[in-house]
């Protein structure tokens, strides 16, 4: 009889011997392709990440329509997520932080904040070890970044720290469809996407280690389990486009 897998620990980068170098690996590739980031983005998910962004953020306008609301977006990138967040709010004054610990990412979103009349706060920071006081934010997002965490476990316990009790997560990130869809998906993002990512960026690695770290990151079933163990109360995974990529809402235990 075969040995059970050992749960997945987080992101594994090739060549990597532990979580410190498996941080280090992931912040390296980011830097490489944060010029492209978005044009890559766009191009590779056929402009659907704006959907998906945009519903994520319609999924928390109850939260974000407060005025005295708290929000951080979690390895924000380059800020479209706190962007879709902060459109949601409206004119509310919520406020909406983005955390990131790519300085190249960070300095990407401030330049697209720029010119907005209210831009969300940027903040170079390690979402294993962030710098907020406990049951600070009312709601913690996170969208294509939690995967690449090196502790997945930690990183959710992290989150339940900076949540006041009562209040929402939202992870959103890639999955694995099913039946012809999921055969079809496969072939594009194990075959065209690396190749169309590394001609555009001019860098291999990362456009390699996207399909791989989709592969390794746990299951929805898993993921509600370690949410729930966790901290959350309540933990639920709503696919988006056949399973491509899905939400995972919880709310922390009161």
């Amino acid at each position: 009889m075969p040995e059970p897998k050992s749960p997945v620990v987080g992101a594994a980068p090739e060549g990597v011997s532990d979580r410190n170098s498996a941080a280090r690996a992931v912040r390296e590739m980011f830097t490489s392709i944060a010029p492209r980031y978005d044009l890559l983005n766009h191009v590779l998910s056929f402009n659907v990440d704006r959907i998906w962004w945009r519903r994520t953020a319609r999924t928390f306008r109850h939260i974000l329509i407060r005025p005295d609301a708290r929000i951080l977006d979690l390895c924000c990138g380059t800020g479209d997520m706190a962007f879709a967040l902060q459109q949601q709010a409206r004119k509310s004054s919520a406020q909406i932080v983005g955390a990131d610990f790519s300085h190249a990412m960070l300095r990407r979103a401030a330049l697209k904040s720029a010119d907005r009349a209210a831009a969300p706060e940027w903040i170079e920071a390690d979402a294993l070890n962030l710098p907020f006081p406990d049951s600070h934010f009312d709601l913690v997002t996170s969208a294509f970044g939690f995967r690449n965490l090196a502790d997945y476990d930690a990183g959710l316990r992290e989150i339940t720290r900076v949540l006041r009790p009562g209040g929402e997560c939202g992870i959103l990130d890639f999955g694995e469809p099913k039946g012809i869809m999921g055969a079809l998906y496969r072939i594009y993002f194990k075959q065209v996407l690396p190749r169309v990512g590394t001609l555009i960026s001019g860098v291999r690695g990362p456009y390699a280690y996207l399909p791989a770290s989709v592969e390794r990151f746990p299951s929805p079933e898993e993921m509600l389990t370690r949410m729930k163990e966790a901290g959350f109360a309540e933990a639920t995974w709503t696919p988006y486009t056949f399973g491509i990529a899905g939400l995972y809402s919880g709310k922390r235990a009161a």
